[in-house]
């Protein structure tokens, strides 16, 4: 009989093993896709065929999986690299509406500039011109700027003072009843007369 202490037993457990990660159907790719469109969490659902009635569900428990972010990170960098369509770029157009200056638009005698001649940051501030065609005096057809247009300064302002956090409001990210919300439509809010009229 052996005198060595006799050991206890180890339970074996069961091996520990990573849960495996979902697979992301086709269907979800596809709501990848339908989100960038707009942003919209329900509206993406619907289109990418999933029951209007638990959209709004399905959209929440997409978008809380991380491989679904991961998906949307990546697909908006996508974005960004082939329309260079970034962050940057669009705070920069805005404030060439937010700090718009009409004194660039006249040389130092009050005698309005060429169009060809404002520089990009003036030039991108505006938001359209009327142009009018007149025949000169050896009959040649040019054509003359006779007002532009630009944006609101004080909305403009107020964008930029949201991104740098001077501003913070409740953000609805849909509208009623899921739908997407509507597209904020910027108006012109002034006309600067540059040329007269020439009577007939």
């Amino acid at each position: 009989m052996s005198n060595q202490p006799k050991h206890p037993k180890v339970a074996k457990g069961r091996p520990v093993t990573d849960k495996r990660k979902k697979a992301i159907s086709d269907k979800a790719r596809t709501f990848v896709d339908e989100y960038l469109v707009d942003l919209n969490g329900t509206q993406a659902a619907i289109r990418a065929g999933y029951s209007k009635s638990t959209a709004r569900q399905a959209a929440s428990e997409l978008l809380s999986r991380p491989d679904i972010q991961e998906l949307v990170t990546k697909a908006m960098a996508d974005r960004a690299a082939r329309t260079h369509i970034t962050a940057d770029r669009v705070l920069q157009e805005l404030a060439k509406v937010a700090f718009f200056d009409p004194r660039k638009l006249l040389y130092d005698d009050g005698t309005p500039r060429p169009v060809s001649e404002l520089d990009d940051a003036t030039a991108g501030g505006l938001s359209g011109m009327d142009v009018a065609q007149e025949f000169d005096k050896e009959r040649s057809l040019s054509a003359v700027v006779r007002k532009v247009k630009g944006y609101n300064k004080v909305e403009a302002l107020g964008l930029c003072m949201r991104h740098l956090g001077m501003l913070r409001d409740k953000v609805e990210h849909s509208g009623p009843h899921g739908q997407p919300l509507a597209a904020a439509q910027v108006v012109p809010v002034f006309n600067i007369t540059l040329t007269e009229e020439k009577e007939s």
